[in-house]
């Protein structure tokens, strides 16, 4: 494949990509089955592979997931909490074995631990002398989210650690999952069903839901449970190998799996992939897999990670569950920028123990491709998602008078032109003023990436563009509280503070603006980009495609992208009331200064304002590294109250002792640690 054309599919592959981990991990509210993600992730591996040149930062190759969900406080992982590879057969468990061999230099049988790949909700757990102190979520896998008040009411989480043969580490940072049983989940459910409420799609989504409720309540009220599977950063807590460190989980309280296995080579280990296989549907949770760790952890220290994965850990991934269904029609769904994507509508399906009732047939290209028809019987699958994909269709039972389905040459919603651009894969709406479209920029302009507009939710934004309140983002900021208090279910209280975030929100920075105004393939990461560069408004809405396409991490379909949309009259007239109403940039630089490059320092103790990855946040934003552990190389010992042993042998070595309140000191005034 030329470079060309390698660069376009890169960037279609990207945009698909990031918007279902926006979905699958924020939203909890997925949009592709596993094997479909799975599928179009290797295929993005495999072109930036032959083109390594075209591999842009914000690539879901060069990240683990996502963002953290704005409802909750964030938390960054000391160690950043990865995902796992996939391999899809037994032949890649065998080439993932030979890999491991060929990094190591390895000419014998390397053993794995082997668990269940359960399908709940990854968490970490954090200790410190034997008592939970916060716990968060995955997230992107380097900043979570804050659910500690909510971990606290899982009853199989210990609150206290077990004094026993394994001594109490000062510092144990756990990693887990938290999931419902089938029983529970059942159990659950018609519990719901009762009061009335809405039913849970599967475990996974009951699980994910009930941890990030506001009101712990609830959560308390959900049968959860956790199983836990190894740990991140550590004080006092030694292990040889990872089988070890599972059995030492285990005497400090923490629940474990009961259907691991430690396998001496990779054959036994793939004779454990079929038999969990087999029992699959007869665990007492739900598993869409199996887990192969390198069990020696000097081992794992030697192989590493990439990006997004451990080099030493891979997950086997079993073979889809699938259904036959009928597809009684195709509906289609307006996005944000007016792309439409063609919906299946099915007869439900209990596939895997969820009933389904719609499947993706996301453009016209794959419509044609498996000749897709309404009244045709297909095969679906579903690998953990709410939305399984059409896998094929049983042409041996099409009615003859079928015919082929096209994506309506009218908007669904608004009934203007649909168009599909030279070289593109969607059809779009072509009135900017489809409400559809409106409704899904308005949402886009108040998420938390973008002017992060607290209490605008999106059943409040529909209403308002439905009632014509809003016919343009730039009226967000002309609603008074007369107009939001007649919402339904809109007390005049929350209309203010609905109207106190929107005021709040003026004051931005330049890249959340460029990023919330909703320019096409321009990410969060993109708009921060062009903002650092530009560095005012006039300097990015007077450049030419040229200039744009020379920065680096911008593309010619990106530079295209911007220039459309700043030459665009609609554009022009948004963007000058947003600034006559008040929008103003406020920038704050990632790095505040350079006052502690070439220290390193090591946190010890509590403290009182803030955790001890705040600490380390804010060492990293002056320039300084964060070291586990006081050696002759450690410049500054950071020591809160209970700092314990690391306080004794820095003062053994002679280390230099620094407070709280000396740290916020020399970040604010940027004077030197020993002035």
């Amino acid at each position: 494949m030329d470079k060309k054309r390698a660069k376009k599919e890169i960037g279609e592959l990207t945009k698909v990509l990031e918007g279902h981990n926006y979905k699958y991990y924020v939203l909890d509210e997925p949009t592709l089955s596993d094997a479909e993600y799975d599928r179009l992730f290797r295929q993005l591996e495999e072109l930036e592979a032959d083109h390594p040149e075209l591999v842009i930062p914000e690539s879901p190759t060069q990240r683990v997931g996502a963002e953290p969900s704005k409802e909750f406080g964030s938390v960054k992982h000391t160690i950043p909490l990865l995902s796992l590879a996939n391999a899809m057969d037994e032949n890649e468990l065998r080439d993932f074995d030979v890999s491991v061999k060929k990094i190591l230099e390895f000419e014998g049988e390397v053993e794995y631990a082997a668990e269940p790949k359960l399908d709940g909700l990854a968490v970490e757990l954090v200790y410190e002398n034997g008592k939970f102190v916060s716990g968060s979520t995955r997230g992107d896998g380097v900043t979570g989210e804050d659910i500690t008040t909510n971990l606290r009411t899982v009853k199989s989480i210990p609150l206290r650690l077990r004094a026993g043969s394994t001594k109490i580490p000062s510092l144990l940072e756990v990693r887990g999952e938290v999931f419902l049983s089938i029983k529970s989940f059942r159990e659950l459910n018609e519990h719901q069903e009762v009061k009335g409420d809405k039913l849970f799609a599967n475990p996974r989504n009951a699980a994910a839901g009930s941890l990030r409720q506001l009101d712990p309540k609830i959560t308390a009220s959900r049968p959860l449970s956790i199983l836990c599977y190894g740990v991140g950063a550590t004080e006092g807590f030694n292990s040889g190998n990872h089988w070890e460190t599972l059995n030492r989980l285990k005497e400090l309280g923490f629940p474990v799996t009961v259907h691991g296995k430690l396998c001496n080579e990779i054959e036994e280990a793939i004779e454990y992939f079929r038999e969990m296989e087999k029992v699959r549907d007869k665990l007492e949770f739900e598993i869409d897999g199996i887990v192969l760790k390198v069990n020696d952890l000097s081992f794992q220290d030697r192989l590493g990670a990439r990006a997004r994965s451990p080099r030493w850990a891979i997950a086997g991934k079993f073979k889809p569950q699938q259904e036959t269904t009928l597809i009684i029609s195709i509906s289609v769904q307006v996005g944000r920028t007016g792309a439409l994507t063609p919906v299946a509508e099915l007869e439900p399906v209990n596939v895997g123990g969820v009933i389904v009732k719609r499947a993706t047939l996301h453009n016209q290209d794959e419509i044609d491709r498996k000749d897709v028809r309404e009244g045709d019987r297909v095969i679906i699958q579903r690998a953990g998602d709410v939305i399984p994909e059409v896998v094929s269709v049983i042409k041996s039972k099409r009615n003859r008078a079928s015919k082929p389905y096209h994506i309506p040459a009218e908007c669904p919603v608004c009934g203007a032109t649909v168009k599909r651009l030279p070289g593109e894969a969607v059809h779009t709406c072509q009135n900017r003023s489809c409400p559809a479209q409106l409704k899904e920029s308005i949402k886009h302009f108040a998420s938390k990436g973008a002017m992060d507009i607290d209490g605008l939710g999106d059943k409040l934004i529909e209403a308002l563009v439905d009632k014509e309140l809003i016919r343009n983002v730039s009226d967000l900021y002309t609603l008074t509280l007369e107009q939001l208090s007649s919402m339904e279910r809109m007390a005049d209280k929350s209309g203010q503070n609905i109207l106190s975030s929107l005021d709040k929100s003026r004051d931005t920075t330049f890249g959340r603006f460029l990023y919330a105004l909703g320019i096409r393939h321009v990410g969060e990461q993109t708009g921060r980009v062009l903002a650092d560069e530009f560095k005012d408004f006039e300097s990015i809405r007077n450049a030419e495609v040229d200039s744009l396409e020379s920065i680096e991490g911008v593309g010619p379909i990106v530079a295209r992208s911007v220039r459309n949309f700043f030459c665009d009259g609609k554009n022009k007239y948004t963007i000058k009331r947003l600034f006559q109403l008040g929008i103003k940039f406020s920038e704050i630089p990632e790095k505040r200064s350079d006052v502690l490059k070439g220290l390193t320092f090591v946190i010890t103790g509590t403290f009182e304002k803030r955790n001890r990855q705040e600490m380390k946040g804010i060492i990293q934003s002056a320039g300084g590294k964060v070291s586990s552990s006081v050696s002759k190389k450690t410049d500054y010992l950071v020591a809160g109250e209970n700092a314990g042993s690391k306080l004794k042998k820095a003062n053994e070595l002679g280390v230099n002792l620094i407070s709280e309140n000396k740290l916020s000191l020399l970040i604010r005034d940027s004077i030197k640690p020993d002035e």
